[in-house]
């Protein structure tokens, strides 16, 4: 009992040789945890603010307006045009893949859907003829795409008819989300196509009918994207299709076969 009652109070502390160690890596271990937690929040913070696209200022018609006129006037881009069905019994555009200029010009490659079987087709379209390197032949020959339920791809980049002018020809436009992909911020904008402004582009369209449509436009102005719905092939039914934009500035020479 005397032995224990001669330890002096400084062993509770951590002044004695024995406890110095363990006291200073406890104070050790709370700094740590302090600093991380301090650095977690840091990054935290910084990680919302770089997800976060924020809010655009811009008015949809204003979008809409910029985005045809940075379409107009690039050199050329890279279109991919798609659908995942057609319609039953309905012959038609399901693929197309390819670059268009403004000449108006475009060269790539269709898939078609021709009396139930699906065709890969090799397409040159300018000068307002189409040629293509159908199944079974070594060379192109000029064809009227009409036959086949297509249109004549160079059409999409046309000013006037082609697919700029949807951006200017679409009414009851409401801008949607801003998403971040990748580093490319988009903002929706979403409203109503009248028919005769989608025959432009695709000819067997039903004229009369409305086409719901949604651009997706870069902050930058241009048009990334559009999804469009509606009667392409008459009273058949309706066809969804997406229309993807890339490599604006793209020039190249397109000539005939």
């Amino acid at each position: 009992m005397n032995d224990l009652a001669t330890v002096p109070p400084a062993a509770a502390g951590c002044d004695q040789t024995g406890l110095a160690l363990i006291c200073e890596t406890g104070r050790m271990d709370m700094l740590a945890r302090r600093v991380l937690t301090a650095l977690m929040v840091v990054v935290l913070a910084s990680t919302a603010a770089c997800s976060d696209p924020g809010e655009s200022a811009v008015n949809p018609e204003e979008a809409l307006a910029t985005a045809k006129k940075v379409l107009d006037e690039t050199s050329g881009v890279k279109f991919h045009l798609t659908t995942k069905a057609l319609p039953d019994g309905v012959d038609g555009l399901m693929d197309a893949t390819g670059i268009g200029t403004h000449a108006p010009a475009f060269k790539g490659d269709v898939d078609l859907m021709v009396n139930g079987l699906s065709l890969k087709v090799p397409v040159i379209a300018v000068d307002d003829l189409v040629y293509a390197k159908l199944p079974f032949t070594l060379k192109f020959a000029e064809i009227d795409p009409a036959d086949y339920g297509a249109p004549d791809p160079a059409q999409l980049m046309d000013t006037t008819t082609g697919l700029s002018s949807w951006l200017t020809e679409a009414t009851d436009v409401k801008k949607g989300d801003r998403v971040r992909e990748g580093e490319t911020v988009l903002t929706s904008y979403s409203g109503i196509l009248p028919g005769k402004a989608v025959v432009g582009v695709i000819p067997s369209a039903h004229k009369s009918s409305d086409f719901p449509v949604t651009f997706h436009i870069a902050d930058d102005g241009k048009l990334k994207s559009v999804d469009v719905s509606g009667p392409f092939y008459g009273k058949g039914g309706d066809v969804d299709y997406t229309i993807t934009l890339s490599k604006y500035g793209t020039d190249e020479d397109i000539t005939g076969p």
